[in-house]
């Protein structure tokens, strides 16, 4: 395992500790308190850490010692550990199998396909997986299409039980072999001709029946995702889906593409592959169901995955909820103490987790990684401690990597329409995080001498969501201290 271990950070870290955080609101600039003021949240309620690259102290804290949600900001964690402990260019594998007798073209058996959590195995990936599969020579499988998810024991949750939301795709569960994150993408398409709004699924499954009751209004835009009505209905027994559409979409919010994960693993991936190896020219008619490997056979095509450096960009700017916890599972890799070739675990990543802080001297008692997305109620880590590691991390050899995955203010990923127009766009890489009670965003940004700041700010509170222009006020009241 490669532990990077950063001397002087870790002095000022040891030196920081013994300093108590500064619960005062005076410590804040004006303008953020009367935001805060202005969004009815405590100072309590606030988490606040500042810090400029190469001094010895803090700018100043706030409540900064105390253990808060960081929402997706977690996922800062997640993705340092992984550039350090797995390396920028680690990739992931998928492997596929013939189990049976292959000549001229046919597989007289099945075809194996065993996944090791590849985060990035999308509609494209796949495609190019089965695309170079065919280029093997095979044609036709006479047999069943084996997916193999052995590589990760992890227990079987229910995808609504964080918000009762099943099928909405940030609540996808980790699978070894996680194919296009099971998403269907409806895209909402206004007909004005025909005062109608026309729904494509991509990619439109076999198992898939799609009833649009959609109606075209002229009225403002808004918030359309909360002015459909989704009804699913599945058949447990062969797999299929039905989705039903209801409510008001207006002609001014154009096209839009609405997410939602439906179907199960088995169901999704067999209609996928069909669809894919016929158009290629292949020959498919069997069924899908869970196996494994066979074991001492060479597979007969490895695909390799985009490298860390590409999975940490989706991860960080766009907040990829499944791919956080896919990367945060693999660390478990790295846990030298477990057998061989033996299931990723989540006991493995918190344990390849805490000894890699240990590595760079970091004890940070109040940490708690549920499953690395910040997609958790549970998941608590200090601003002080969080600044802590953007200092450190400022100091890695993988600095680079890291920083530039991270959303631009006012450009991309999920600041792209904050902070447009201010002394800060594109001055700011800022990780958000949002959840019920809670916001968050941390980062580094630059002021208007080139002075670079690490900024921590969390926010706990039932009116957490009003609470955007106080850390906006910040950053900006920061450029020009």
């Amino acid at each position: 395992m490669k532990l990077m271990s950063v001397k002087w950070v870790v002095v000022f870290a040891v030196f920081l500790a013994s300093f108590p955080s500064l619960v005062l609101s005076s410590n804040l600039p004006p303008q953020v308190q009367q935001a805060l003021k202005s969004a009815g949240v405590s100072d309590s309620s606030v988490g606040i850490y500042v810090h400029e690259i190469g001094d010895a102290e803090p700018l100043f804290s706030v409540n900064a010692e105390v253990p808060m949600n960081p929402a997706s900001v977690m996922k800062l964690v997640t993705t340092f550990a992984g550039l350090e402990i797995l390396g920028p260019a680690y990739t992931w594998k998928t492997e596929v199998y013939a189990n049976g007798r292959l000549t001229e073209g046919v597989l007289h058996g099945d075809l194996v396909i065993k996944g090791y959590g590849d985060p990035k195995l999308n509609l494209e990936n796949f495609w190019l997986l089965v695309h170079r599969l065919r280029k093997t020579g095979l044609y036709k499988i006479t047999g069943d299409l084996i997916l193999d998810h052995s590589h990760y024991d992890i227990p079987v949750d229910d995808p609504g039980a964080f918000d009762g939301q099943p099928y909405r795709t940030y609540n996808i569960l980790p699978e070894a072999l996680l194919i296009n994150y099971r998403t269907s993408t409806l895209r909402l398409i206004p007909q004005p001709e025909t005062n109608t709004v026309q729904v494509v699924v991509d990619p439109l499954p076999d198992s898939l029946t799609l009833n649009n009751h959609l109606k075209l209004t002229r009225g403002s835009c808004g918030d359309w995702r909360n002015l459909l009505r989704t009804s699913v209905v599945t058949n447990d027994g062969d797999g299929r889906v039905s989705v039903k559409l209801d409510g008001n979409y207006s002609i001014n919010c154009g096209s839009q593409s609405y997410f939602l994960g439906l179907h199960d693993s088995s169901t999704y991936t067999r209609d996928l592959f069909q669809r894919l190896w016929t158009q290629l020219g292949g020959v498919f008619q069997g069924d899908v169901r869970a196996g494994h490997a066979p074991k001492g056979t060479s597979p007969i095509k490895i695909y390799e995955s985009s490298s860390l450096i590409e999975i940490i960009r989706g991860i960080n700017k766009f907040s990829n909820n499944i791919a956080a916890r896919q990367l945060y599972l693999s660390l478990g890799s790295m846990d030298t103490s477990a057998p061989r070739h033996s299931p990723l675990t989540l006991e493995k990543s918190d344990k390849v987790i805490k000894q890699w802080l240990t590595s760079m001297q970091f004890n940070f008692p109040e940490l708690v990684i549920e499953n690395g997305s910040g997609l958790s109620r549970v998941e608590r880590i200090s601003a002080n401690h969080m600044g802590q590691l953007l200092l450190a991390a400022f100091h890695s050899p993988v600095m680079p990597e890291f920083i530039s995955s991270m959303p631009i203010a006012a450009v991309d990923g999920t600041m792209i329409n904050r902070l447009k127009g201010s002394r800060v766009s594109g001055l700011a890489h800022m990780k958000t995080g949002s959840l019920n009670n809670v916001r968050a965003l941390a980062g580094y940004m630059l002021d208007q001498s080139g002075r670079r700041i690490v900024v921590v700010f969390f926010v706990n509170h039932p009116n957490a969501a009003s609470s955007r222009r106080a850390m906006d006020e910040l950053l900006e009241w920061l450029y020009i201290r």
